[in-house]
């Protein structure tokens, strides 16, 4: 059954396949006082085996102080992003250890259409997340923030800047990642009526 207070989504095909989503979590009452690096560690890991299980892509992560960023792009045609998310709060949710750290009954999510997926618009949206702690005021510059990366499975060593190096490094491997799944006959999949509403 629903939550009464569930924000209303877009329909599942939405998140499917090669979908870009935006996904904010929250803590519940926006509790403080859970981050560490045990725990960056811990969601390290965690966005790893996501993105190893549902074949995601996170060019940008960053933890807050009552909430978090994740950014998936989804790499195949049986990517699931509504699937990964459900893996990943379950998880996420055992070990803040309940009840004194949970998370909000539903995350926030933004699909991003067409336009946002443009090469410029998207690095922008990156940029953006990277960008909340210097926002929020709680460092200089976004680069000194601890709790902020990126996790594409397979490739630890993608560094997450310079900007010129980084992204040169992550739609190299972002799109031959994306042609490897797309080129393999089992793989392939009729489209699922989203794509075009992006």
């Amino acid at each position: 059954m629903d939550h009464p207070d569930h924000l209303p989504r877009l329909p599942a095909a939405c998140y499917r396949g090669t979908a870009w989503v935006h996904w904010t979590i929250t803590l519940h009452d926006r509790r403080t006082g859970w981050l560490d690096d045990s725990m960056h560690q811990f969601f390290r890991e965690l966005l790893l085996h996501a993105g190893a299980r549902y074949h995601l892509h996170c060019p940008a992560y960053c933890l807050m102080p009552d909430h978090a960023h994740v950014l998936w792009m989804g790499i195949a045609p049986h990517s699931d992003q509504l699937l990964a998310m459900r893996f990943f709060r379950r998880h996420w949710n055992s070990r803040l250890k309940p009840p004194q750290f949970k998370l909000q009954p539903q995350s926030h999510d933004r699909v991003l259409r067409q336009p946002e997926c443009q090469q410029d618009s998207f690095e922008d949206t990156v940029l953006y997340i990277r960008q909340n702690p210097e926002r929020a005021g709680l460092v200089k510059s976004w680069q000194d923030w601890c709790y902020g990366g990126t996790i594409v499975p397979r490739y630890p060593d993608v560094p997450i800047f310079p900007a010129a190096e980084f992204w040169g490094r992550f739609w190299k491997l972002h799109q031959g990642e994306v042609r490897r799944y797309h080129d393999s006959p089992e793989n392939r999949r009729p489209n699922d009526g989203c794509e075009e509403k992006r």
